[in-house]
């Protein structure tokens, strides 16, 4: 039988107009201390996007989630976020904020991969 690791993730939204708190999933963070794991993975379709902000800016949101990624994976230009251990960075990426790019409540859960569940999660609530 397959060892169960806990983990926690959070749904990546996109907010178009924040005064109106209107959204759309666009990724998955998901954190495992065991596996020692922290990945982003997103998709944005840019038709969901565009029915709540017609005039939405779909390369500046690529780029805040690329620095989603970039946080995740501590790269050396991600900023000083970057630079954190691996539970300050999911947790600084999960605080609430709001902002064009907001995050869930964070939600635990069982897996034996978190590479899988990445994948799996996002395409239950994202694609």
């Amino acid at each position: 039988m397959q060892e169960k690791y806990l983990f926690e993730y959070a749904v990546i939204r996109i907010v178009p107009k924040v005064e109106r708190e209107e959204f759309c999933n666009v990724g998955i963070i998901l954190y495992c201390k065991d596996q020692k794991f922290l990945q982003t993975q997103f998709t944005i379709n840019e038709a969901r996007v565009k029915c709540l902000d017609e005039k939405a800016d779909i390369p500046e949101i690529q780029s805040y989630l690329q620095a989603f990624e970039k946080i995740c994976k501590g790269a050396r230009d991600g900023g000083p976020i970057a630079q954190l251990d691996m539970p300050s960075r999911f947790r600084w990426l999960t605080a609430q904020r709001s902002t064009i790019l907001q995050t869930s409540r964070v939600h635990p859960g069982f897996c034996a991969s978190a590479q899988e569940a990445l994948i799996r999660l996002h395409g239950q609530l994202v694609l």
